[in-house]
């Protein structure tokens, strides 16, 4: 693995977004429209100040999966990723680039978010609002891992949009976001146990409360890295030097 290429690829996807405002709208606004939407919605600070927070790590989320699983997609199908790995770098050169770009975005987004919520919505935590924003920046980078992944499954953007249904809203109604994870049926609740998101979740909402963290919290923290960097791994397992 060499630093310098991971850089280069890094810097070619920031080129590639830069240049591409739709995207950067998606990834940096929307976010942002999405909390004030809520946040007029519910029309209660109370009801807002329990999950705004939780919010704040959701958007990232599912926004990063999606663009990032789309651009991916264009270069498996473009045969850009098959020109890039007749190239003399490894595959892991190509992914930590990706990741190293796509987790900037993510952490811009997260910051951007966060900012919104806290300065202007009076979010309020009952612990470090850097910690709040080290979380939110952590789903972001999760939801790009996944996003990088799930791309290797889909032919074309439409089947890309297809796995929203299909994988990440399972993950926002298990969560514990609509209703207390210990007061769904049996089965959920095992099923939840397994979905990477349950714990990125139930990190911001003891985040967000003003309780000890406890040990719980480390282990949310800890599964949610592991997901990340299994999701990497996975994806780069996907990269061939000759794509379909």
């Amino acid at each position: 693995m060499s630093a310098r290429v991971t850089l280069a690829v890094a810097r070619r996807v920031l080129l590639q977004l830069r240049h591409d405002p739709r995207t950067v709208g998606l990834l940096l606004v929307v976010p942002c429209v999405l909390l004030v939407l809520v946040r007029y919605v519910l029309d209660s600070p109370g009801e807002f100040g329990r999950i705004g927070i939780p919010m704040l790590g959701l958007f990232p989320f599912i926004l990063m999966f999606l663009a990032t699983s789309i651009t991916m997609l264009r270069e498996r199908t473009t045969g850009t990723l098959e020109r890039l790995m007749t190239m003399p770098l490894a595959k892991l050169d190509l992914l930590t680039g990706y990741a190293i770009a796509f987790g900037l975005v993510a952490a811009a987004q997260a910051l951007l978010v966060s900012l919104i919520g806290f300065g202007f919505l009076d979010l309020d935590s009952g612990h470090s609002t850097a910690l709040v924003v080290a979380l939110a920046i952590g789903n972001g980078v999760l939801g790009m891992a996944l996003g990088l992944l799930s791309s290797a499954f889909a032919s074309s953007e439409f089947q890309v949009v297809q796995f929203m249904p299909a994988f990440v809203l399972p993950q926002l109604l298990l969560c514990g976001l609509f209703q207390p994870r210990d007061e769904m049926a049996p089965f959920l609740e095992t099923i939840s146990n397994l979905l990477p998101l349950t714990y990125a979740f139930d990190a911001l909402l003891r985040a967000a409360g003003s309780g000890d963290l406890g040990g719980r919290f480390w282990l949310d923290v800890g599964v949610t890295v592991g997901a990340t960097v299994l999701a990497l791994v996975l994806g780069a397992a996907t990269l061939r030097r000759r794509t379909a």
